[in-house]
């Protein structure tokens, strides 16, 4: 069975593209009691609030006939910010060099987050360079990873 956020990934993909953005991350989670379906988009020109406005407009009936969330919920489109979390091995490839924060799950060198300059990142690992020192942390170990702006 497929996962909400595939099924809306899936269904979000053309409309995203068609306004010149591109696909970032879809959410969907329950917070403070209530459930919340987030697309994240990104364009390199950066989102505005027309793009987020025009496809949130084309996709909410196209969520509305599918019916892929048997919930109610709250839906919103926004950009995936300037700080957004890298998930996959194309998110690290794209920001390679960048500055980036990684949380761990675990101390290592008593601290649970590092800031440095993205290395690599893949499926098995995630690698920076720390004033010098270059960093390499599994990606079992890795609690998140977000760019930084400073």
């Amino acid at each position: 069975m497929k996962k909400i956020t595939d099924i809306v990934a899936a269904l979000a993909e053309p409309i995203v593209k068609k306004h010149g953005c591109e696909l970032w991350d879809v959410e969907y989670v329950k917070e403070a009691g209530l459930w919340y379906l987030r697309v994240y988009i990104d364009r390199d020109e950066g989102v505005t609030l027309e793009h987020c406005e025009a496809i949130s407009r084309e996709l909410d009936p196209i969520l509305d006939r599918q019916d892929p969330i048997p919930d109610s919920y709250t839906f919103e489109v926004s950009s995936a910010g300037a700080e957004r979390p890298l998930r996959r091995p194309s998110d690290f490839q794209k920001f390679l060099g960048h500055l980036v924060e990684v949380r761990l799950y675990r101390a290592k060198d008593d601290r649970k987050e590092f800031v440095g300059q993205l290395l690599y990142g893949g499926d098995d690992a995630v690698e920076i360079s720390v004033a010098g020192t270059v960093y390499r942390f599994s990606r079992s170990d890795v609690a998140n990873v977000r760019l930084r702006i400073s």
